[in-house]
């Protein structure tokens, strides 16, 4: 059976991955490349509601638990009805955001335990992780800088944020095989060629089993 592949991005809100997302969907437009972009948490019509809640209503007050199992519940719908049945098709998947933001938020941020989430989260997933994750990494105080607003989760302290860097950096560190560190401070385009040599060779290994 055919099976497409899987691309995260992950990162610091301000690291860009907005404008990477851009730059690599033109260049996969450019390549023929057939492929279907996605979000987590909002990537389905039920996890659009639930990224309002998350995100948009901090009166709300959630609690650690249920934020974790919003974004899990969010992550199931998402693989199930829409990640799963495009990667069946031999399709391209490009995520912003995964499994491993969960990990490095809930898991270390929050306190839950990064076992627990990841747990939580290959069962959301159905066992599936990224095939690439590309984790732009920035400087707490460039990535801040950037960002123009903010929502419930970048409301956090400057010690949350640095929490969230520092767990991405660990995850990559365990994961060297599919996580790879990009240097976000870069000019974009330069960022965008890194980002390019390292889906390169998924996209041949796509076309290899057409």
């Amino acid at each position: 059976m055919v099976r497409g592949e899987l691309i995260s991005f992950e990162g610091l809100d301000g690291a860009g991955k907005t404008t990477q997302m851009d730059l690599l969907e033109r260049w996969l437009i450019d390549q023929d490349v057939q492929y279907l972009r996605t979000r987590e948490p909002g990537g389905t019509d039920l996890g659009v509601e639930i990224r309002k809640l998350l995100l948009h209503r901090p009166e709300l007050e959630i609690t650690p638990l249920a934020e974790a199992f919003l974004f899990q519940a969010d992550r199931a719908q998402h693989f199930a009805t829409k990640i799963v049945p495009a990667l069946h098709a031999g399709i391209l998947v490009v995520t912003d955001r995964c499994l491993d933001s969960s990990i490095a938020y809930q898991g270390v941020a929050r306190g839950m335990g990064m076992e627990l989430i990841e747990q939580l989260s290959l069962m959301a997933t159905g066992g599936l992780v990224p095939d690439l994750t590309l984790f732009l990494d920035l400087d707490l105080v460039l990535a801040r800088g950037r960002k123009e607003e903010q929502d419930r989760l970048d409301a956090e302290s400057e010690e949350f944020q640095q929490s969230l860097r520092t767990a991405f950096l660990a995850l990559a560190r365990t994961h060297p095989e599919r996580i790879k560190l990009v240097d976000a401070s870069q000019a974009p385009q330069m960022v965008h060629r890194r980002i390019i040599s390292l889906v390169e060779p998924l996209i041949h290994e796509l076309r290899s089993h057409r």
